[in-house]
């Protein structure tokens, strides 16, 4: 809509935006926790990975992810609707998210900042930890390992997660665990658009450069791309 030069949004469309940026958020951080947790499985404990991460606790997991994702924005929207917006309708940013939203409201928000922070306290910090605590003991097998390849295999198994947990965790606990005031919103667009926009565009490349096949198939791909410009400068 801003690209074609529209940036009205109709009060229902901005809550139904809000409500989708929160249920994938959520969802994210959940599938990234699931992953370092499997990931701690496959190095820690290999020869009980199959035993362990059977059919019945990967549905677990994935129903986890899902619910908690999808039924817990339903909260926050719940006290959303319940204040009253009776200033300006112009929201300084480019998406409806939840710090500029509540700056548009003239009653009292308190309960809504403290149910975000209560939300990214525990399934953003808390899974945080978790991740970092499952990355120290990955970390610690790795180093006792005698075989050389071995300790590259598991940190190149290791190594795309984590990249993406850097990026993703590190724009979510300055946007949704700072203060809801006294910052700047400029700056709150900055991360939101790495947020939203490029880690999302990231994602693929971090994970699909670990592969072998892939990672061959580009290097072809510029080495017949170099022969053909240095044949193209010959004639």
């Amino acid at each position: 809509m801003i690209l074609l030069g529209n940036t009205s949004l109709p009060a229902l469309g901005c809550i139904t935006q809000l409500y989708f940026l929160g249920a994938f958020t959520i969802l994210e951080c959940c599938l990234l926790t699931v992953m370092s947790y499997d990931r701690y499985l496959a190095i820690c404990r290999p020869l009980r990975y199959t035993s362990v991460m059977n059919v019945k606790l990967l549905n677990s997991l994935i129903t986890y992810s899902w619910m908690v994702g999808f039924l817990q924005p339903l909260i926050t929207h719940t006290l959303i609707l319940q204040l009253d917006f009776c200033g300006p309708n112009v929201i300084d940013h480019f998406f409806c998210d939840v710090a500029p939203l509540l700056e548009l409201s003239c009653s009292d928000r308190t309960w809504v900042e403290i149910e975000v922070s209560i939300v990214a306290l525990f399934v953003g910090l808390f899974q945080m930890l978790f991740i970092i605590i499952t990355y120290i003991l990955i970390f610690y097998s790795i180093f006792n390992m005698s075989s050389k390849a071995g300790k590259e295999k598991a940190l190149s198994t290791c190594s795309s997660h984590l990249a993406v947990v850097c990026t993703y965790y590190g724009t979510l606990i300055i946007l949704y665990l700072s203060p809801a005031r006294g910052y700047s919103f400029s700056l709150n667009k900055m991360l939101s658009f790495i947020n939203t926009m490029v880690t999302p565009f990231f994602n693929p490349i971090i994970y699909t450069m670990r592969n072998q096949e892939i990672r061959m198939a580009f290097k072809v791909l510029l080495f017949y791309k170099q022969n053909n410009f240095s044949s193209l400068r010959l004639k």
